[in-house]
């Protein structure tokens, strides 16, 4: 049977780009270390899960229908277009692209929904001809928990801890 990873790939950048113990720049002095982070956790993660299809989705930058009902929804974020470039993990967003159009990894950027919106839609459509892994730590994944369908907790913290959440 088929295996569909899909990847909460902001989830995972974010992850690696503040988790990556110091900057890494490249010959230019560009900050990669988000970029190194991410390709090769999901190096790691596709290892361990085996998928026979993947698809690594992002947010986008785009309004949010939601704060129209609910101002106080996701408040506390920060607005990433006013930080500066070595302080912000969506600066290296193009090579982390480039990264997977080179190794041949479908990916999306969500135009208008949230990320997490759209891998539950795909899980939903895909888990009745293929297993389906979500690999996030978000917890609001967790209510998809089926027989079909699992959720992957990766942590770079002690050298990528799993964390399974099967049914």
């Amino acid at each position: 049977m088929d295996k569909l990873l899909i990847v909460d790939g902001s989830n995972l950048l974010f992850q690696m780009f503040f988790g990556m113990p110091a900057r890494i720049v490249n010959g230019e002095g560009k900050a990669i270390q988000g970029t190194l982070g991410f390709v090769g956790a999901l190096l790691k993660i596709i290892r361990k899960v085996e998928p026979t299809h993947i698809l690594a989705i992002f947010d986008g930058e785009h309004e949010n229908s939601r704060c129209d009902i609910d101002a106080d929804y996701k408040a506390n974020r920060i607005d990433y277009s006013m930080v500066n470039d070595t302080e912000n993990p969506f600066s290296q967003l193009s090579d982390v692209y480039k990264a997977l159009d080179y190794v041949g990894i479908n990916y999306i950027e969500t135009t208008n929904c949230e990320a997490d919106d759209l891998m539950a839609s795909y899980a939903l459509s895909f888990c009745n001809s293929a297993n389906v892994v979500i690999c996030s730590l978000d917890s609001d994944f967790f209510q998809l928990i089926s027989e079909r369908i699992s959720v992957l907790r990766y942590r770079e913290k002690n050298n990528g801890v799993f964390g399974s959440i099967y049914c």
